[in-house]
């Protein structure tokens, strides 16, 4: 996260990121990305060098990336917008908290109101008490059954 991103900043990035990724990198093909002026040739050549194909949406197409614009009205409705981030470090830990929620915890419709960890072939029975653990310092809230 940086308040002033460049092309040399971004490419760093994606350097990291496949850094990060290690020996699980082999197991992406394509990436996807918009036609912002920071994504230089450097930056598609970082993917490249791992074999992952870079795709730009045509431009002005919003439509053509609809996971990440679902992702970002997701963290402005349910997150950002609720809040007063005061610093970086601040927003670092808001945006983590709230991607660990939404890629473990929220319900999405394309699973059926499902969450993620959900197992679609188990049908839970009633519990008689359940657990709340609150999320995303306190602006969200999950449940799960008591044990």
């Amino acid at each position: 996260m940086t308040a002033h991103p460049t092309a040399a900043w971004a490419t760093q990035q994606a350097r990291q990121l496949l850094w990060q990724l290690e020996s699980r990198a082999h197991q992406f093909t394509h990436l996807v990305r918009d036609r912002d002026a920071k994504f230089t040739h450097a930056f598609d050549a970082v993917f490249a060098s791992e074999g992952i194909e870079v795709v730009k949406i045509p431009p002005q197409s919003p439509n053509c990336n609809p996971h990440a614009e679902r992702f970002v009205r997701s963290v402005r409705e349910e997150c950002t917008d609720r809040l007063l981030i005061y610093d970086h470090g601040h927003a670092e830990k808001i945006l983590h908290d709230y991607t660990r929620h939404f890629n473990a915890h929220r319900p999405h419709q394309g699973r059926g109101q499902l969450a993620p960890l959900d197992n679609p072939d188990v049908i839970p029975f009633p519990t008689a008490r359940v657990k709340r653990r609150q999320a995303v310092t306190g602006l969200i809230n999950e449940y799960c059954p008591a044990s």
